[in-house]
């Protein structure tokens, strides 16, 4: 399953990247979100090999919906993470698709097509970037690391993020907002961030990239500090090394 989640994004990684700086249209398909003729050409390449070598599975997709998640295998795919930044030729997006086993992650792996970057991870087997072993950064206290967060859509989130903010941005290192939940996620898994905060991920957005940071050494929780599942909306993800602290001042700013 973890060979045909690499080979998925592969495939659907290979058309993003020959047309991201093509013309490509735009849909709005919600407030603040939209989706485009390469996220739905990037799904149905995905959704294809998976039901071709796994038939019997559930796929759960951001374009084309699907099975919730429940008891079995189920297959969680984010054609195109990213997609505002996409569209505005900002290159930082990826795809990812995640193995769930009775709602745990199992497998996953999520590409970069723009720098040739594989993240992968399976369940007891750690995590690699490009077949090598990475690792959470050893970054700490608070006041040494690197963090990111992403907005959602709506302004009720906004707001909570921009109170979240005021606490945080004052007793970390400095803050980044990305665009890609996906990405941001791997990028914690090898370091590359010490933490991530979101309030409104869907399961596509994470279902891949919480395993990676649990395979790489670092840890995922709700914003309350209890177990991270794909279908809760919030959040924290670090190298583990900040996380009580981080967790500490989120309760501070309720």
């Amino acid at each position: 399953m973890l060979q045909t989640a690499i080979e998925a994004t592969h495939r659907a990684g290979k058309v993003i990247a020959e047309r991201f700086s093509a013309q490509r249209n735009v849909t709005v398909k919600g407030y603040r979100d939209i989706v485009t003729d390469v996220d739905i050409a990037a799904e149905s390449i995905i959704i294809d090999l998976i039901g071709e070598r796994f038939p019997d599975h559930a796929i759960l997709s951001e374009e084309a919906g699907g099975a919730a998640i429940g008891a079995g295998l189920t297959w969680v795919i984010d054609p195109l993470d990213g997609t505002t930044n996409y569209a505005h030729r900002i290159p930082f997006s990826c795809t990812s698709v995640g193995v769930l086993e009775d709602g745990e992650p199992l497998a996953g792996a999520i590409y970069d097509p723009l720098r040739d970057q594989t993240f992968a991870a399976e369940r007891g087997k750690g995590a690699t970037l490009n077949g090598e072993r990475i690792h959470a950064s050893p970054a700490s206290p608070l006041s040494h690391t690197l963090l990111a967060l992403d907005w959602g859509h709506s302004n009720a989130v906004r707001v909570q993020a921009l109170a979240l903010l005021l606490h945080v941005a004052p007793r970390c290192g400095t803050v980044r907002a990305l665009g890609s939940a996906a990405l941001a996620l791997a990028y914690v898994a090898t370091g590359w961030l010490d933490g991530y905060l979101n309030l409104a991920l869907k399961p596509w957005d994470i279902a891949a990239g919480m395993l990676l940071i649990a395979e790489a050494g670092g840890r995922c929780t709700t914003l309350r500090g209890e177990p991270c599942r794909a279908d809760i909306p919030a959040c924290l993800a670090t190298n583990g090394l900040v996380h009580d602290e981080l967790l500490a001042v989120i309760a501070d700013s309720a």
